[in-house]
This record gives structure tokens, C-alpha cells and sequence, in this order.
């Protein structure tokens, strides 16, 4: 990540799955990855890619320090975007009640729409 970034790679370009290398990292559960691409300057709250934001693909992923450093780090808690709608809608739908309840405690609107499901609630069941 290091020598791409040295080499000029665009730290905030979106397209993938993932929507962008944070993303990518974050669901990888690459913890130095996301803290080396934080430092350097990538969007913490761009949307894109299947799970809408970085913090959406931690939430899904069950990554809860991930999440954790991207919540302290100001990701937006309630962005929408992604086949989820929402971090908690993406977190509900990957069945991590661990996920749900930090996002919860963090601000999530429980009843924010999006996605193919509409609602966390809808993820869920």
C-alpha cells in the first residue's frame, strides 16, 4: 500500500466491490492498512462499492476494532449507499449483533432507509 501510495496512486479513486481501497481494507480486516490509508488522507465517508462506506464493509464484516477506529476517526455513522442502505443495515444483514449494537450506541438512526432491504430491520429478518 505504501509504495503504490509513494507512487501516486489516488487514495479516494471509487470503482469495485469495495468502492475504495479503505473499503477494501476494512472488510479485509487490514487494520494497519486503513490506519496507513487514515493517515495518508483517504475520505473516510466516500460512498461506493457493495457496502456503501469503509464503515459499512467493516459492519459487515464483523471487523468491530476497525469499525471502532473508523467511527473515532469521524466516520459518518448514517451515510446511506450500497446494496445495504446504511452501516447497521449492513451489519443486520451480516448478523453481527456486536456491529449493530456499537453502531447503534455510536447514533444510527434504526429506522434510516436504503437499500435493497429499505431498513436494518428488513437486512435482519
Amino acid at each position: 500500500v505504501t509504495l503504490l501510495l509513494d507512487r501516486g496512486a489516488d487514495i479516494n479513486i471509487t470503482g469495485g466491490g469495495f468502492g475504495t481501497a479503505l473499503g477494501a481494507a476494512a472488510y479485509g480486516g487490514k487494520l494497519e492498512a486503513v490506519t496507513l490509508l487514515l493517515d495518508r488522507g483517504a475520505d473516510i465517508n466516500i460512498t461506493g462499492g457493495v457496502f456503501g462506506t469503509a464503515l459499512g464493509a467493516a459492519a459487515y464484516g464483523g471487523k468491530q476494532e476497525i469499525a471502532t477506529l473508523l467511527l473515532d476517526r469521524g466516520a459518518d455513522v448514517n451515510l446511506t449507499g450500497g446494496e445495504y442502505g446504511s452501516a447497521l443495515g449492513a451489519a443486520a444483514y451480516g448478523g453481527k449483533l456486536e456491529a449493530v449494537t456499537l453502531l447503534l450506541d455510536r447514533g444510527a438512526d434504526i429506522n434510516i432507509t436504503g437499500g435493497v432491504f429499505g431498513t436494518a430491520l428488513g437486512a435482519a429478518a
